[in-house]
Formats: structure tokens, C-alpha cells, sequence
């Protein structure tokens, strides 16, 4: 364990008190620290394999030599373990030193012209590199201390003295000066790679130091306005390194419902450069015993971020990647921004995340390639920085008497639960349940449905499309809309969208629960790995479909190494022929091995023919046997399922068996097909096994569909769950859900055949395929004990008539506002006005009697033939859906609050029993999320004398005039300049 001592006499007479306090013994125990430590040094059998003799160090290539820093971590730090390592202690110190040594003459900065200076990327990995030396600095000589320090003063000077300019050495990597940009690529990573470069210098300069003040400005201003989101930033006067944060930020950064885009699409890798950044940083200011600049623990709009990064979360700490899919299950790149937020920011939810991802990097770290941190992105590149994020990670938690505990798995996803339509430009709209994640995504290009149930990272692939059979063009409509519990009493959503191959609708519940309808035949992709110790990942998927339980045979289709064999054939040619792909880079292999029955490698260095190939990965390279060279199709190939590589083996053979051995774009479904001439093709093997179920199908155990109305049966591969053509899909999280029930029961009908119904787990969803609105339309309901809001009248069947209406092109989810339990007479009317309203109408002739129940509310409804009776409940909860134009939005300020301010939001989220408390001077806003007719605005204060206050409206967030009729507005301030401690607080602040 790391103590005060060895730590600060690792830093000789640069260490000081550190500003977490480090563990005693008797420190509480943490398990995350542990696991990272044995991470360290078991990944450090990766280290050694970058050791170049010919220049007495680690690597250059990629970095590698930033390995330095998990070294010097497990270096000054007991327990280290040489089995573990895969090499003794003195020789890693050897190693390590030497490595230190020659870098930092290299340096740019230091007068060398290896490396350095550069902003993207060399001055991250000077980062790292400062701080493994920091780390071992009693033991480096003064020339190399001096090169040290030359780097990270040359590196905080250099970024100073660029201003708000470009960095010439970096390209097209710049902040675009202080503006920054949100619009399809946010600059929040550029600006934080910006204030990362300026840490070092800063954080080890002497005090006093006439050059650090000019960084400490400078960085802060970078570091605040990574996170810039001006409407947001305008309106909050708190403060932050002696400035408010209107006075720092000029930047924009962010979408305004808090979402970061990179390269064009919704990227949650790229937002949680926030945290990863500050990390680095904050580790160099901890280590040198300096107090932490506020702005790395006061981040603007970091809460909000956060609160984003949640919605999008998995049961692995890792969130989904909804539109990419190079950036997915790197899960050593991910450690450091949860570390930061829960060990050094103190979040307890984060802790949750960090707590789940570091439960799975052993099992990842020993799945193959083993020793290594990050993997299924082709792209050995990111394990230097891995290693390094995951020794600063480590450091987090030793610098801390007792580490941040985590919530548990249902607290973390109660609070994180919700749904959010992310706008038009961003094109996603995604929703968080407590059992599930599921989403739609309707950017140009990247057109698909998620669904994640259970939250399981490791099952359904999302960076394939779910049940919408994939989509090559924007669509040609599209509605989607995001119902919240504040606003609309459910978290829930609608999309419908108008595509090339025909209507599709996709509905998400509040259970986890998905609904789906459009063209078919559609799918699910599933993961299939055999990973120990990942729940799920066995190497099996077990199916359940009407005649029972079918576990196809496994090994292919899932990416890694696929081994096949089948009765001798005789052969000279032997192909791949693909059929589905996992991703959007089509195929790629390493190796492709046809084997005779001796055992004999029969196409290795044969003649190979593709259909096509990408210059820079031949076709030659699949059969050169060279593990580290690989065949990938041509770019403008990525999108073709059949393309296909055939070797011409020089003479017919006996083959009995191929290998295939792929890169992260492998096949899901393909055939090995063998021929004597080269032109006439019989298959000779189909991967993957296929199962046929029937109109339902449970996956694993951890999920199910339902195909109603479909046209031949799901079958399912270990790889793949297929659907076909059906009227309705309805997709269950879980293994609670009795599937033939659900298969068998009666669906809601009626209104145009377009219309499509579902009223699975008690919600009515309603998907309009068409451009035609359906009004007033009589909908039946086979259960008559659920009411939905809209006139409901009893049938003799014992079902309902719902009367309702739906937008063309457009979706709805309607939650039961009440139930009814005993038989009401045909012709009863149910009028249903919000979730605490009803009335009830007998019909003439008959009277009613039944129980009517919402929540905690019930309550014996007796009204005589032909009478009517009103009803309203006294549960708690507000009134919904709202009127109310500000209930539920966002508010400014965001995070981080003025000092003495309460949280703005509990003044629009519709409870009597929270309030905002405005402090000295205080002023809210709400974002109403578009410009809308505002006719008035409605204050409702706790008891006492009433303060004076102003209402202000805006279109644009900046200029404000004061509200004194019907406007059109977006932004709608309350300024309440005169309060004073005792002042009521305000409990609504209403807009209609």
C-alpha cells in the first residue's frame, strides 16, 4: 500500500502535503484499488514486450515508452509481485529508469527532436511521462531531473504562448480559437488537451513562480470552457478560481440537452474527455501536495453532462456508443474518467460505474490478445495510454483514507432512469429504464433502434440496428418524441420514421420493454464470447421457443478465431463467402487456413482473389502466415454483405477444415464454399448453426420477443436472433415475461390498417405508418380494466372502446392512468381528463359499481343509470401531462450552483413539497427547449412575505427584456434581487 512516506520520499524535495490524504493502516479496505493493482501487473507482461534492446528502452512507436508510468505506480507502491509481472522488480526498474532517461533527452523541449512539444498528442503523453518521473524522482540523475522539468515548463509555456491560436504542429487539431464548436464536432477534447498540456508546469513550478500565475489564468480558462454552453454559462454567476463562471466561459461546446458530438455522431467516449482530462491533470496537482484548482471539481455543466453520460449507461460502467462503433469495449480507455469523478470529485454513482467496470478488466484483460487493456478496435495504439490512465486511476484511490462506496446496481439506475429526445441535429432520442437501455437513432447514415435490456453491454450488439433492418439512407420522415414522469406522467418514447424499404415505428416503456413495427425481415445481433468471469459470456446462447430449449452449436460467427470442420471433399479452390457483418468495416482476417487431413495448411502463400481490397490490407496477407498482417475489404466495400476471398490451393486436395482468423470486422453469418474449377461452387459448411423457435423466442434467459402476426417462425444462431415479417415486435427484458402468454393474448384493434397497436406491460402504444393523421379513431381494447386518457365506453365483451387520436407519420405511449376493477355495464363511459381527473357516466338503464384505483388512491364508484359522477385522487405527484410550458426543463444555472442558491429545478418539477431557494441576489431561468407563445407566467411562494421579483424573457439565452405580455420566448428568467436569508422560496414557477 502507498504511504506518506514513500510516496513523498519518491518525490524528494518536491513532495508535500498531499491534498487527499493517504491511507493508514487502518484504512477501509477497497477492493477497485486492489484490482487495479493487479491489473498493473499483469498488463506489465504486455510492457515487457515493448522493450527495444537496439535503443536501450520501451518503444516509440504509439507512445508505448508512457508505459513508464504504471511502472513507477508499481514501483513506489508495496506488494509488487513478480509472477504476476512476468518479470522481477530490479529489472523493471532498470527498465523504467533507462526509459525515463533517454525520453527525456529527446524531448523537443528538452533539446532532443524524438518527440514533444506537439500538442495533439505528444503533450498527453508528456503527462504521463512528468509523472512516472515525479514518481521515481530520488532516483534520476540531475541531467535527466532538469530534462523533466524543461518538458513540462516548455509544454506549459508553448500552450501559453499560443493564446487562443492553432497549434502549427497539430494540424487540423485546434479549439477553433476560444469559440469552440458543437455542430457535429465539440472542441470540449481539444480545449482539455489545451489545459492538460499547461498541468505540469503549473502544478510543479516553485511557489511564487512568476510564470505559473499566467498558466493558472490561462489553464483555468481552457478547463471551464471545455465544458461551455453559453446560455447556460450567462446565467450563472458562481464562482470558480475567483471568477464567475459568466466571466470565464465564451465557449460553446455542447449541444443544449447536453450531449457532445465528434465526427458527426453522438459519441459518449468523447464527452467523458471531460473527466479523463481533468484527471490527468488533477493527478500531477494531487502528487506535487498542491490544493486542486476549483475548476477540476467545479466543472460548468459537468452535472448536467454526467446526468447525460447515466442515460446512456450499461451494467459495465462502459455507456453505449449509440452511433459508433470503433469505440466500443475499450474498456481499459474508460477507467480513468469514472476513477476522477468518484474518487477525487466524490460521486457515489459513479463509484457504482467505476466499481462495475473494474469487476470485468480482469476477464477482458485475460480474453485474447491477452495483457492487454483495450481491444476490439484493431488499434494497439491506445494501451500506453490505458496502462497510464489506469496507474492515475490506482492513485485516486490510494490518496484517499477511505474510498468513495458505491450505490447499489438499482439505486444507480433509478436515479439514472429517464428518456431524452436529444434533438434534431444530434438525431437520437434515448431512454433509461431500470431493466433496460434502449434508444433511436435518426442522424443521416447512421439510421438504427437500440435495445440493451438488462443493461447487459455484453448481449445484444448495439452497434448493430435492432429489429429495423439496417439503413443506408436518410429517412425520408420522421417523427420521435421523449415522454417524461414530470411532464407526461411516464418515461417513454415514439418514433416513427418514413424509410426507403417502408414505414417503421419503435416505441420504449417504462419497463424495458420495446415495441416494434416495419419492414422485416429484421434481427439482433448478440455477442458470443466465451469470457470468464463476464456474466453471459460462456461461449453459449441458449434459445427457448414453444417446443423448448435449443442451444446451437458455438465457435463461429463471433469474431476471434473460427475452427471448422467437415467430411473430406476434394477441392483446389476454397472460398469465404460472406453473408452479414458485425459492424459497418465489412470483413477482415488475419489468417485463412484450409487444412488437408494430414493437418497441413494447404493455402498458405497460394494465390488469392477477393472482391475486393483495401490497398493498404492485400489479399495476399490472409494467407502469408503472419499473424500480424490482414486482408479487409476496399472502404467503399464496408456496406457489401457478400463480399468474399478464394484461394486457388495449385492443385485438387482433400480438404477436411478451415480457420478463420479475423480482425474486429469479422463475419456473423457466412458459408465456406470448395471447387474443382473455380467458377462451379458447393458449400462445404454454414456458420453460423441455426434454430428454428416459432412466433416467440426467450434469449438466454435474459430477454424475449414476440413476433405477432409474422409470416414463418424466429429462428435464432449463437450470433443472431432473425424475425421475420411480422405485423408487431414486441421485444421483453428479462426472464420474467410469460412469452406465450404474451404471443397468445388479444392486441388492441381498430382505425386504419396503418395503425399499429400494443398494449404489452399495461402501456397502449400507438405507431401511425402513414402520412395520414388518424382522428377520433375507435379503438377496441380487449381488457376493460385499464383506462387510458381520452372517453373509454364498455363493451358487452367485457372489453373497451378507446376513442384516440394519433399525428401522421407519428407514435404515441399511453400510460393507465386508472384501473377499474368488477364489471361495469356496456355503455358505460370512462372520461378521462389527466392523472387525477375522471368521470364516470352510467348508461340509462344500468347503474355502475366498481373500484377505481390509481397509485395509493381507490375509491367505490356508484353512480345510478344515466348519472354522472366526477372523481379526484389525493395521491401525491403533480398533474399530467402539463399544461405548464415549464415543467420538467432544463434550468439554469446548471453546475456548479452559486454559493447560497438552491437547486432551480425543484421549481418546475411540479412538487408542492420542493422549492428553490434563490440566495443573496438570486436568479433562475428555464429553457423551455424552443420558442413558444408565452401569454403568462405564474409564481407560487412558500408562506411568508412575498419578495419582489422580476420575469424576463429571451429567444437566444443572452438578451433578456423584462416579461410584460404574450411573447414568443425560449428562456424565461425569474430574478429575485432583494431576497434575503428567510425569504420564502419559490415551489412553482409556472409558464403557460
Amino acid at each position: 500500500m502507498l504511504t506518506r512516506r514513500t510516496l513523498l520520499a519518491s518525490l524528494g524535495a518536491a513532495g508535500g502535503a498531499l491534498a487527499l490524504p493517504l491511507p493508514s493502516a487502518a484504512a477501509d479496505a477497497d477492493p477497485v484499488a486492489d484490482e487495479y493493482h493487479r491489473l498493473l501487473l499483469v498488463h506489465t507482461r504486455w510492457v515487457q514486450q515493448q522493450w527495444d534492446p537496439a535503443i536501450g528502452a520501451y518503444r516509440v512507436a504509439d507512445f508505448r515508452f508512457a508505459a513508464v508510468l504504471g511502472n513507477a505506480v508499481l514501483l513506489t507502491t508495496d506488494g509488487y509481485d513478480a509472477d504476476l509481472a512476468g518479470v522481477d522488480a530490479a529489472t523493471l526498474r532498470s527498465r523504467t529508469l533507462a526509459t525515463i532517461t533517454r525520453f527525456a533527452a529527446t524531448n523537443t523541449l528538452a533539446g532532443g527532436t524524438e518527440w514533444g512539444k506537439r500538442l495533439f498528442w505528444d503533450s498527453t503523453f508528456e503527462l504521463y511521462f512528468v509523472l512516472a518521473a515525479r514518481l521515481l524522482w530520488a532516483e534520476l540523475s540531475a541531467t535527466t531531473r532538469a530534462n523533466v522539468d524543461a518538458i513540462a515548463r516548455g509544454q506549459a509555456a508553448y500552450a501559453y504562448g499560443l493564446g487562443t491560436g492553432n497549434d502549427p504542429l497539430s494540424g487540423s487539431w485546434t479549439p477553433n480559437g476560444s469559440t469552440g464548436g458543437y455542430l457535429g464536432d465539440t472542441k470540449l477534447e481539444e480545449m482539455g488537451v489545451y489545459a492538460q498540456a499547461i498541468a505540469p508546469g503549473l502544478a510543479w513550478a516553485p511557489t511564487g513562480d512568476a510564470d505559473a500565475t499566467r498558466w493558472q489564468e490561462r489553464f483555468v480558462f481552457w478547463a471551464a470552457n471545455s465544458s461551455g454552453l453559453p446560455a447556460a454559462d450567462r446565467a450563472n454567476p458562481a464562482v470558480i478560481d475567483g471568477k464567475a463562471v459568466s466571466a470565464w466561459n465564451v465557449a460553446r461546446n455542447l449541444h443544449d440537452t447536453f450531449i457532445v458530438e465528434n465526427h458527426n455522431s453522438a459519441n459518449p467516449h468523447y464527452q467523458a474527455e471531460l473527466w479523463r482530462t481533468a484527471g490527468r491533470a488533477a493527478a500531477h496537482f494531487l502528487a506535487a501536495g498542491r490544493p486542486l484548482p476549483q475548476v477540476l471539481t467545479r466543472q460548468p455543466n459537468g452535472r448536467e453532462l454526467w446526468a447525460t453520460l447515466r442515460l446512456l449507461a450499461s451494467d459495465a460502467g462502459e455507456p453505449v456508443m449509440p452511433m459508433v462503433a470503433d469505440r466500443y469495449h475499450l474498456y481499459g480507455r474508460d477507467v480513468l474518467p469514472l476513477a476522477f469523478l468518484a474518487q477525487v470529485q466524490g460521486d457515489p454513482h459513479a463509484a457504482r460505474a467505476e466499481a462495475d467496470l473494474a469487476a470485468r478488466l480482469m476477464p477482458y484483460l485475460q480474453y485474447a490478445p491477452e495483457n492487454r487493456l483495450t481491444k476490439f478496435s484493431g488499434e494497439e495504439k491506445y494501451e500506453p495510454e490505458a496502462r497510464a490512465e489506469l496507474a492515475i486511476a490506482y492513485l485516486f484511490h490510494r490518496w484517499r483514507t477511505t474510498p468513495v462506496q458505491p450505490v447499489t446496481a438499482a439505486e444507480f439506475f433509478a436515479a439514472a432512469a429517464g428518456a431524452r429526445d436529444f434533438g434534431p441535429a444530434v438525431g437520437l432520442t434515448a431512454h433509461q429504464s431500470a431493466t433496460g437501455f434502449a434508444a433511436a437513432v435518426t442522424k443521416a447514415g447512421q439510421v438504427k433502434f437500440l435495445w440493451q435490456p438488462g443493461h447487459d453491454n455484453w448481449l445484444i450488439d448495439t452497434r448493430a440496428p435492432a429489429f429495423l433492418p439496417a439503413q443506408t439512407a436518410a429517412p425520408l420522415r420522421q417523427s420521435t418524441v421523449a415522454y417524461t414522469a414530470a411532464r407526461d406522467g411516464v418515461d417513454s418514447t415514439a418514433t416513427v420514421l418514413q424509410t426507403a424499404a417502408g414505414w417503421a415505428g419503435y416505441a420504449t416503456l417504462p419497463t424495458g420493454t420495446v415495441v416494434y413495427t416495419g419492414p422485416g425481415p429484421s434481427s439482433l445481433t448478440l455477442f458470443n464470447l466465451s469470457m470468464p468471469g463476464v456474466p453471459g459470456l460462456d461461449g453459449t446462447r441458449t434459445f427457448t421457443g414453444p417446443s423448448g430449449s435449443v442451444t446451437p452449436p458455438t465457435g463461429v460467427g463471433d469474431g476471434g478465431t473460427d475452427r471448422m470442420t467437415f467430411a473430406a471433399r476434394t477441392a483446389r479452390h476454397v472460398r469465404f463467402l460472406g453473408r452479414a457483418a458485425a459492424n459497418q468495416y465489412g470483413y477482415s482476417l488475419f489468417a485463412f487456413e484450409a487444412f488437408d487431413a494430414a493437418g497441413t495448411d494447404r493455402a498458405r502463400g497460394r494465390t488469392v482473389t477477393v472482391s475486393s481490397a483495401d490497398p493498404a490490407y492485400p489479399a495476399a496477407n490472409a494467407v502469408d502466415g503472419n499473424a500480424g498482417t490482414r486482408w479487409a475489404v476496399a472502404r467503399e466495400e464496408r456496406g457489401r454483405a457478400d463480399s468474399w476471398l478464394a484461394v486457388d490451393l495449385g492443385a485438387a486436395v482433400q480438404l477436411t477444415g478451415v480457420t478463420l482468423t479475423w480482425e474486429a470486422a469479422y463475419a456473423t453469418s457466412y458459408l465456406v464454399q470448395t471447387s474443382t474449377d473455380g467458377s462451379t461452387w458447393s458449400t462445404a459448411v454454414a456458420a453460423p448453426g441455426v434454430a428454428t423457435l416459432g412466433a416467440w423466442a426467450g434469449i438466454d434467459a435474459r430477454a424475449g420477443v414476440v413476433a405477432h402476426g409474422a409470416t414463418g417462425p424466429i429462428t435464432a444462431s449463437p450470433t443472431q436472433v432473425s424475425i421475420p415479417a411480422a405485423a408487431l415486435v414486441e421485444g421483453y427484458t428479462g426472464a420474467g415475461t410469460d412469452l406465450a402468454a404474451a404471443g397468445a393474448r388479444r392486441l388492441p384493434t381498430g382505425g386504419p390498417a396503418t395503425l399499429r397497436l400494443s398494449d404489452a406491460d399495461g402501456y397502449l402504444t400507438l405507431l401511425n405508418l402513414s402520412t395520414t393523421a388518424v382522428n377520433n379513431a375507435v379503438l377496441t381494447l380487449p381488457r376493460g380494466d385499464r383506462l387510458y386518457r381520452g372517453l373509454s365506453v364498455a363493451r358487452a365483451d367485457g372489453g373497451l372502446d378507446l376513442t384516440a387520436s394519433v399525428p401522421a407519420g407519428g407514435g404515441a405511449v399511453r400510460p393507465t392512468r386508472f384501473t377499474v376493477t368488477g364489471t361495469a355495464p356496456a355503455g358505460t363511459r370512462f372520461n378521462v381528463a389527466d392523472s387525477h381527473h375522471l368521470s364516470v357516466t352510467a348508461p340509462v338503464g344500468a347503474a355502475v359499481d366498481v373500484r377505481l384505483a390509481a397509485g395509493g388512491w381507490s375509491v367505490q364508484a356508484q353512480v345510478p343509470a344515466g348519472a354522472t359522477r366526477s372523481y379526484t385522487t389525493t395521491f401525491g405527484g403533480p398533474v399530467t401531462p402539463a399544461t405548464d410550458l415549464a415543467r420538467g426543463r432544463t434550468t439554469f444555472p446548471t453546475s456548479p450552483l452559486p454559493a447560497g442558491m438552491g437547486e432551480p429545478s425543484r421549481a418546475v418539477d411540479g412538487d408542492p413539497a420542493t422549492s428553490w431557494r434563490p440566495g443573496t441576489g438570486g436568479r433562475m431561468v428555464v429553457d423551455l427547449g424552443a420558442a413558444q407563445s408565452v401569454a403568462a407566467v405564474a409564481l407560487t411562494w412558500t408562506a411568508g412575505t412575498v419578495p419582489a421579483a422580476r420575469i424576463e424573457t429571451s429567444t437566444d439565452g443572452a438578451a433578456y427584456t423584462t416579461f410584460s405580455g404574450t411573447v414568443s420566448a425560449r428562456y424565461v428568467a425569474v430574478a429575485v434581487p432583494a431576497w434575503r436569508t428567510g425569504d420564502p422560496d419559490l415551489v412553482h414557477l409556472t409558464v403557460l
